[in-house]
């Protein structure tokens, strides 16, 4: 009986570190933000090495999590707070795309460069298309139900939405990073890092029509854009530097100092704000005074590794994924941040 006891009250004193280790993280986040509140935590138990990209399914509340160094995409309940599946048996997976008007959801691996597209209900594998080598990141095109994804030594491939077949492909210097699909116009802004630029796509031509340069700055990863101020924010690591181009020009505008080894930036129109995860432990905040003024106004502490995410910007929630390493395990931080205007 006694035994019983002690153990009994062993374990009501861990849950009380936990709960009051998990109410000083919030606390933490909201003073040091003010803009940002961490309301979330959702552990993702066994899922280890580097964490990739993130999509959602907001109307389901579903975040769509690749686990790249664990070869799985994990399947988030938001309203829950848990995990409710793991696609296991995947090949490095680095991004992922939810097509909710099809139910679907894309996979794209790093090994094998094959991009995987199944059932968002049953999780049945429905057909697969070989890129070969490096399938990176995925963009939906809902106007047009094309399907663009990042891959090998230099191509967006393209794929009909439809039947899942692939369609083409558009020729590029090197691999591509982070891309965008211009909404307003038929573009594409590429990161291709090892070529030192930005590239730009035309859509209908299906090929490139200029190559930007970046200010001195290089290993431009990710990208946000303002396309009513006709700005593309762009994310270097060497140096840790965000370079805003003029979309009309390709000219740079502004230059900024960012934490080191961003690999996700985001624009935030309501409050003209912009968000960098990087791995060096921190969310940089980014104020936009206007097209051609940005200031850093805060530095949110995460973890080192932290440096992707997902920002839904009609909920207004910014999702941060924080990598297993050493005592810090692997989770999805939600933070939520202040109405616009109310600063």
């Amino acid at each position: 009986m006694k035994q019983k006891i002690v153990g009994s009250l062993a374990a009501l004193d861990l849950a009380l570190v936990v709960a009051t280790f998990a109410s000083s993280r919030l606390l933490a986040a909201e003073a040091d933000g003010g803009a940002l509140e961490l309301r979330q935590i959702i552990p993702l138990a066994a899922v280890e090495g580097r964490i990739d990209h993130l999509d959602l399914d907001a109307p389901g509340e579903r975040l769509f999590v690749c686990g790249l160094g664990n070869n799985s995409v994990e399947v988030l309940d938001l309203r829950k707070g848990e995990r409710i599946h793991s696609i296991r048996g995947l090949g490095a997976p680095q991004g992922v795309a939810y097509l909710g008007e099809l139910s679907r959801l894309l996979i794209a691996n790093d090994k094998g460069g094959l991009c995987q597209i199944y059932d968002a209900k049953s999780w049945q594998l429905l057909s697969t298309v070989n890129f070969e080598d490096d399938a990176d990141n995925v963009r939906y095109d809902p106007v047009t139900k094309q399907i663009y994804v990042g891959f090998g030594d230099g191509g967006i491939g393209v794929i009909r939405a439809s039947d899942g077949k692939r369609v083409g492909s558009i020729k590029l210097a090197a691999h591509p990073e982070a891309f965008l699909l211009e909404k307003q116009g038929q573009r594409i802004f590429v990161n291709v890092p090892n070529a030192g630029q930005v590239s730009v796509i035309d859509r209908e031509k299906g090929e490139v029509t200029g190559a930007w340069k970046l200010d001195g700055a290089s290993a431009n990863f990710p990208m946000a854009i303002d396309e009513a101020s006709h700005r593309l924010f762009v994310g270097c690591r060497n140096p840790a530097r965000l370079v805003v181009l003029n979309t009309d020009s390709g000219t740079s505008v502004a230059s900024l100092d960012i934490s080191a080894d961003a690999d996700e930036v985001f624009y935030d129109a309501k409050r003209h704000r912009l968000y960098a995860i990087c791995g060096e432990g921190y969310i940089d905040v980014i104020e936009q005074t206007d097209a051609d003024h940005y200031k850093r106004t805060v530095k949110i502490p995460t973890a080192t590794g932290a440096r992707t995410g997902f920002f839904d910007s009609e909920r207004d929630n910014l999702f941060v994924a924080v990598p297993h390493r050493g005592g810090q395990g692997a989770e999805i931080r939600r933070y939520h941040l202040e109405k616009a205007g109310s600063r």
